[in-house]
């Protein structure tokens, strides 16, 4: 009888392991994913005028010939790696931060 009480305690110890590890689980889904926690608004600029990039043009000279503040021109361009701008990209020089 000594054998079976062990069997069961050492099964209910693996299943109370087991339902322990997937709670820890769900919980760091959810906190990975923001599911089930308030979210951050997050504002998207929308843009009412596009330049084309020409040859030779960075954020600096863009921002100087079109009059733009640096941290306008950012703002309006959140994905904008400056350092790879092509010819022919399209950037947002006006429009509405919200």
């Amino acid at each position: 009888m000594a054998k079976c009480n062990n069997k069961t305690a050492t099964f209910l110890n693996i299943i109370l392991l087991l339902s322990l590890l997937l709670m820890v689980s769900i919980i760091e889904c959810r906190t990975v994913f923001g599911i089930g926690f308030e979210k951050e608004e997050t504002s998207t600029p929308e843009c009412n005028s596009v330049y084309g990039a020409e040859d030779g043009d960075t954020c600096s000279t863009i921002t100087q010939k079109l009059s733009l503040t640096a941290d306008f021109f950012s703002a309006i361009n959140p994905n904008l790696n400056c350092d790879k701008i092509f010819v022919g990209q399209w950037l947002c020089i006006n429009g509405i931060l919200n």
